[in-house]
């Protein structure tokens, strides 16, 4: 028989609220259409910059490869210069 895990917390409003927030800005900032697509997302990070969490960001424009872009903080606390340091810093053809 298969054991299954779940998260049994209930999820953090907050960093919900980072991530349509970060969503938002990426799209604006990048000038995406509907049909590109953007994930942000927070994980475990083990590098001392980063404080315990770091945010990802996927980048998925239709006939490219996905690009990944980093922030070593978590979301809620990335600030919109921050986003737009990180995605400059991307490859050359990702800022429109």
């Amino acid at each position: 028989m298969a054991r299954f895990f779940f998260n049994r917390r209930a999820p953090d409003p907050e960093t919900a609220d980072a991530s349509r927030r970060l969503t938002t800005l990426v799209r604006e900032i990048l000038h995406l259409t509907e049909d590109d697509g953007v994930t942000v997302s927070e994980i475990a990070c083990s590098h001392p910059e980063c404080g315990d969490a770091e945010t990802v960001i996927l980048i998925m424009r239709v006939g490219r490869r996905t690009e990944a872009v980093k922030v070593l903080k978590a979301m809620r606390l990335v600030t919109e210069e921050e986003l737009r340091q990180a995605l400059a810093g991307a490859p050359s053809d990702a800022l429109s």
